[in-house]
């Protein structure tokens, strides 16, 4: 099969094993064999989606407990969880807190927008891999800009993988990031899941970028709904285009007279926000619910927070870089995390309808009031075809 023809399935690939029921992980693939480095992946055919039937045979969702004053919870059995779906109570088939090894694919924004920040990028591969990948976990590195780049495939060998961030190019000013995000998530759905009685792996998605796209064919919705099928959970680390033109050198210092009678112009789309316009961008939006109707609603735009959206959609956490943390702790805190939440997954029960399918996760002991509990929202279903 050449090339062309395995990178136009991206759609279909995570449905397809979807399909396959659990029982055929031990037989799925490894995964899509890759271009050589720096080869541009090719985009898929917009109606994809429409020629796949869809029915899920595992559900898997990240949960992390937090105490009232922030701390991961670590003394969790799966007897004090309750699980529903479309409010029907499941039983919990594989729990584990924090010790599935990770398959992992890093989604770095190499846009011309953020030269100045590369170097601190560059740097970051060893937090990758000792941080969030840790001894048992796999990675891949994907660059992206005007064009999408497999520039390093699933490999355990930490030293490749730091080596490719360490030479990372700087690229042109575009930022497909949906298209990006929708070839880590074809990636990722060959990595094996975790069943009841064998050992599988988390998939998660890792991104380095602006919370911007320009010139993607897909969209962001129809990202999701694949990567809640196949299980994927998204974290990503913000990159600051205002600490990036802070960062900058500076190219014109003399002062800028305005003309009397006048006043400055809104910044137009794609143009660096300003320190105040940033710290409030994110104030009063509930990213639970723009993630389920992202999800529900894949053809209309999401205009605004792009990756906070993609994280609350499949459990994941969006940290920003804006203010003090520095990228290098924001890896770390999502490393901390993966290694200490839960993992719980359960084969659907009550209902294949199709539709969105709501998931509530719930603590069951005595002190749950006094914990918060975050877990992906749900999935959806698409109508059989015929």
């Amino acid at each position: 099969m050449d090339m062309a023809r395995i990178a136009g399935t991206w759609m279909a690939l995570p449905l397809l094993l979807a399909l396959s029921g659990v029982s055929g992980w031990g037989q799925s693939p490894s995964g899509p064999l890759p271009p050589k480095p720096g080869a541009e992946v090719q985009q898929p055919p917009k109606d994809a989606q429409a020629r796949v039937k869809v029915r899920v045979s595992l559900v898997n969702t990240p949960v992390t407990v937090r105490n009232g004053r922030g701390e991961m919870v670590h003394n969790l059995e799966a007897r004090d969880f309750q699980v529903t779906d479309n409010g029907v109570a499941q039983q919990i088939s594989h729990f584990d807190l924090g010790g599935d090894p990770i398959s992992m694919v890093i989604l770095l924004e190499t846009s011309s927008r953020i030269e100045p920040l590369l170097p601190q990028v560059r740097k970051t591969g060893i937090l990758f891999t000792q941080t969030v990948m840790g001894p048992t976990g796999e990675g891949a590195v994907v660059g992206f800009n005007d064009s999408v780049d497999k520039l390093q495939d699933f490999t355990a060998n930490g030293d490749l993988i730091e080596n490719t961030i360490a030479h990372l190019g700087e690229g042109t000013s575009g930022s497909k990031l949906y298209d990006a995000m929708a070839v880590g998530v074809e990636m990722l759905s060959g990595r094996p899941q975790a069943t009841a009685d064998k050992p599988g792996r988390r998939r998660v998605l890792m991104i380095l970028s602006e919370a911007t796209d320009g010139g993607s064919e897909a969209k962001l919705g129809e990202v999701l709904r694949q990567a809640q099928l196949a299980n994927v959970t998204i974290y990503s680390v913000g990159l600051s285009t205002t600490r990036a033109e802070l960062q900058a050198k500076p190219k014109d210092t003399r002062p800028k007279i305005t003309p009397p009678g006048t006043f400055p112009l809104p910044p137009q789309p794609g143009v660096p926000q300003t320190p105040t316009s940033e710290e409030n961008r994110y104030g009063n939006i509930d990213l639970m619910a723009a993630a389920v109707w992202a999800v529900q609603h894949i053809h209309d735009q999401v205009k605004d927070n792009a990756l906070e959206v993609a994280a609350a959609a499949t459990g994941g956490a969006h940290l920003s870089t804006f203010k003090d943390r520095s990228i290098e702790k924001a890896i770390d805190e999502i490393g901390g995390e993966l290694h200490s939440q839960y993992t719980v997954s359960y084969t659907p029960a009550g209902s294949d309808a199709a539709g969105y399918h709501e998931i509530k996760v719930h603590v069951v002991r005595n002190d749950a009031k006094n914990l918060k509990v975050r877990a992906r929202p749900g999935y959806f279903l698409t109508a059989p075809e015929g």
